[in-house]
């Protein structure tokens, strides 16, 4: 009788300290100061217990970030249609070849449409792109689609709010937005205007007015400089001027701007303008896919406004000067023809010599075609030859009677 007497109170001992743990629990369940209080004790326990230095980072929200910190820099080939069609691409697309090779399709292309503008820019830099009425707008390179060659990209309008009959006429790539930096503009007529560089700075998706064209006028390049360059411009006929920018004062976005070079021939008009650097040679080309290299120093530096000298020989062999660029042997060059078929070479496949040469052959074109665009190919690497090797081009040296020069 004692045994079980014994386990009958060890039984209710049991019983009544079960009974206890569980008014405990409930009490933890339904009053928060308590739940609280036992969530504080164990992660305490915890900490002394295996609590040791933190492993991982904490770091800033990163709810800022924008689409261009997710883009790898990089440069690549932009290219214009005449309807309007962009797109970008890698340079190393197309491989350097011989001077004079036949290249290859840049971009496929309606039968009315063609290839008109191209542009060596990178993934983070913003196109201020000038309108033909004037305008300019803003484009982050890496929207553009990244393409093959065999594709035509996609309409700027996408991205640009053209108007009815505008289009796009001049392309700058620039990084940042620095206040002693300016604008330059040069019009096919001859006019060059100036203006800051942070007048710019500030985006808006329909546009601000750039630079007030005159009727007939048309945008052909603006460059970036630092207000201590000597300003290039090339003519159609191929003759060019050379003159200090500081004979350009600083103007508002609105103004007309000054004359730059004065072109008598009518059926002339400016193509190119090149703000000169201290190194490099001028790199003319023709519309018959002839070229040459001349040093800077054959340019001799006059006042703006007047007629320039001549760059290279607009004969029958040649045609109508297209582009001009300045360059160094170490640079590779990109041409693109209005059937869409782009070249890259090397310059120093491009002979030097006299301003007066006619040139050696920089691209094969057919015989219903013409080079439309040159460019500037900064990033070299080191692609194999084409094997397709032009017959070799002399560049022959004639004396025309000059005009005088203003």
């Amino acid at each position: 009788n004692r045994l079980t007497g014994l386990e009958q109170e060890k039984l209710t001992d049991e019983y009544r300290a079960l009974l206890l743990e569980i008014q405990d629990l409930i009490e933890i369940l339904e009053v928060p100061e308590r739940l609280l209080s036992v969530i504080r004790d164990e992660l305490l326990l915890i900490k002394e217990t295996y609590g040791d230095d933190r492993r991982t980072e904490i770091r800033a929200s990163e709810e800022d970030l924008e689409d261009l910190d997710l883009i790898a820099s990089e440069d690549v080939v932009v290219t214009l249609s005449h309807s309007g069609y962009a797109k970008r691409q890698m340079p190393s697309t197309y491989r350097a070849q011989k001077r004079g090779g036949k290249g290859r399709s840049a971009a496929s292309v309606k039968e009315e449409d063609f290839i008109e503008r191209l542009w060596v820019v990178n993934t983070h830099d913003t196109l201020l792109t000038f309108t033909s009425e004037g305008r300019v707008f803003w484009l982050k390179v890496y929207r553009l689609p990244d393409s093959g060659p065999n594709s035509r990209g996609r309409p700027i309008i996408n991205w640009i709010p053209l108007q009815p009959g505008e289009k796009v006429q001049a392309v700058l790539p620039v990084r940042e937005f620095t206040d002693n930096h300016f604008v330059f503009f040069a019009t096919k007529n001859g006019t060059v205007k100036k203006t800051p560089l942070s007048e710019y700075s500030r985006p808006r998706a329909n546009g601000i007015w750039a630079i007030n064209l005159d009727e007939g006028d048309a945008l052909v390049d603006v460059q970036m400089t630092d207000g201590t360059k000597d300003i290039m411009l090339f003519g159609s006929h191929g003759k060019a001027v050379r003159f200090d920018e500081s004979e350009v004062r600083s103007m508002g976005r609105t103004a007309t701007g000054v004359r730059g070079m004065r072109i008598h021939d009518k059926e002339a008009f400016v193509v190119s303008m090149v703000v000169v650097n201290t190194d490099g040679d001028i790199l003319t080309a023709s519309e018959n896919g002839f070229g040459k290299r001349t040093e800077i120093s054959a340019y001799p530096k006059k006042s703006r406004g007047t007629q320039g000298v001549i760059a290279i020989q607009s004969s029958e062999r040649n045609g109508r000067l297209v582009g001009a660029i300045q360059l160094t042997e170490v640079h590779e060059i990109l041409l693109i023809s209005d059937q869409g078929t782009m070249v890259r070479t090397r310059a120093s496949e491009v002979s030097q010599v006299g301003r007066n040469a006619q040139g050696v052959t920089l691209m094969r074109v057919a015989e219903d075609e013409k080079l439309m665009a040159i460019e500037r190919l900064d990033v070299i690497e080191d692609d194999e030859l084409d094997i397709d090797i032009a017959a070799e081009d002399v560049a022959t040296e004639v004396k025309p009677i000059e005009p005088k020069v203003d």
